[in-house]
């Protein structure tokens, strides 16, 4: 018969090195997840507000009169200095033009653009 003080519930040294391994791994995985969705809300922020943007303008040019539409270069957005925006105006035949609204960020290398076209 076995001794009841042989009888060791514990853990070893080595079970507790290889379970804390596993939980790194897995709090990593869960940092690496967790840094992917901020960047993704960030993006997604950014496209929000360069829409807003830009449907903002395409209101006011909508609002003004149709000999009063026109081109404007880029430009920063006052409020938001991370956007530019340009509204090119192109005329489309006899009495309509083609209006182009681009809100653009991060130097230019992501944009929104609307276009519509306006009627006399």
């Amino acid at each position: 018969m076995r001794k009841l003080h042989d009888n060791n519930n514990g853990f070893t040294l080595i079970e507790v090195l290889v379970a804390m391994v596993i939980l790194s791994v897995g709090l990593l995985g869960t940092a690496a997840l967790i840094t992917g969705i901020i960047r993704g809300n960030k993006v997604s922020n950014r496209i929000t507000t360069a829409t807003t943007l830009v449907q903002d303008k395409m209101e006011e040019i909508k609002n003004k009169k149709y000999l009063n539409v026109a081109a404007e270069p880029l430009s920063i957005i006052t409020n938001y200095p991370l956007y530019k925006r340009k509204v090119d105006v192109d005329p489309l035949g006899t009495n309509m033009k083609t209006v182009t609204v681009t809100v653009s960020w991060d130097s230019d290398a992501h944009s929104v653009e609307l276009k519509t076209i306006l009627a006399e």
